[in-house]
């Protein structure tokens, strides 16, 4: 009976030592297994191991492609221009050995500062030996493939690859964006001017050439209105010297009638000529008076 009470015990530290005594590997991880801080060995395939207890420390790290935001950098492209650029990265532990020798016990998260740094130097490096017309239009795919490479050199020596790198925004400061929008619309507001100036030009032109044939037009018609009533005074003068001319008495008398007509207008006209005027020679009676 008393051994039974001690075989309870027994079994439990057996179990506890077993369960302590074996670990897992996931096939989305890297494992190393220490030595009193040293590493042993590094184990890259799934499956069941063995460690001696309270001897073997076992480390785990994700073997899965990892994300990384860089924070908002202002770099100088060579135009002087600055830029503000977001960046991201995409990378894995490729050597779970040098990385733990990197970053000792910091983890990924202990990497992830010194991976940041690594970016950011060559952010400036790439994108401070192009102009911001470079960063800012389709040559920005190359530029973040040499950013990417440049980053693997530096990023080998923490066990780390770099998968890819790219830059998610690319701005003006705020600061400058004002100044620079200022100076956009001072060019648009110039460009209205010149095209309204253009345009009252054209209109100006238009408007000259429009007068000048009105005058050109008018004075034409004119011209031709003159000639044509010259031509119908003449064939009418024409006209009354052959009916006047074969009687000569009833063209005077006509002429007299005509001149009574425009002399005598009015209530109150006036003439001062002597009777015996031949003016009045129609207004005379048969007796001449």
């Amino acid at each position: 009976m008393k051994r039974l009470q001690f075989l309870g015990p027994i079994l439990a530290v057996i179990l506890i030592v077993l369960a302590s005594s074996v670990y897992v590997v996931d096939e989305r991880q890297k494992v190393l297994r220490l030595w009193f801080g040293e590493v042993t060995a590094e184990i890259t395939d799934p499956g069941l191991y063995f460690k001696i207890p309270l001897f073997h420390e076992i480390i785990k790290y994700d073997d899965r492609i990892l994300a990384m935001d860089t924070q908002p950098l202002e770099v100088t492209p060579l135009d002087d221009r600055r830029l503000v650029v977001d960046a991201f990265a995409r990378w894995r532990i490729a050597d779970a050995k040098t990385f733990r020798r990197a970053v000792g016990v910091g983890g990924v998260d202990g990497a992830r500062p010194r991976l940041e740094r690594i970016l950011n130097a060559e952010l400036r490096e790439v994108l401070g030996s192009v102009t911001s017309g470079a960063v800012l239009s389709a040559d920005r795919v190359s530029l973040m493939n040499r950013i990417r490479d440049q980053s693997r050199d530096e990023a080998n020596s923490l066990g780390v690859e770099i998968v890819d790198v790219r830059i998610k925004r690319a701005d003006l400061p705020t600061q400058n964006l004002e100044a620079t929008f200022e100076r956009m619309r001072a060019e648009r507001e110039r460009e209205a001017a010149d095209e309204i100036a253009r345009g009252n030009e054209a209109a100006q032109r238009v408007r000259a050439q429009a007068d000048r044939t009105v005058v050109e037009t008018v004075s034409e018609a004119q011209k031709n209105s003159d000639i044509i009533r010259g031509e119908a005074d003449a064939a009418r003068n024409a006209i009354f010297a052959g009916a006047f001319g074969r009687d000569a008495e009833f063209f005077t008398f006509y002429r007299s009638l005509a001149a009574y007509e425009k002399s005598l207008k009015g209530r109150n006209s006036t003439m001062v000529m002597s009777p015996n005027s031949e003016f009045f020679d129609y207004l005379k009676n048969d007796a001449g008076k």
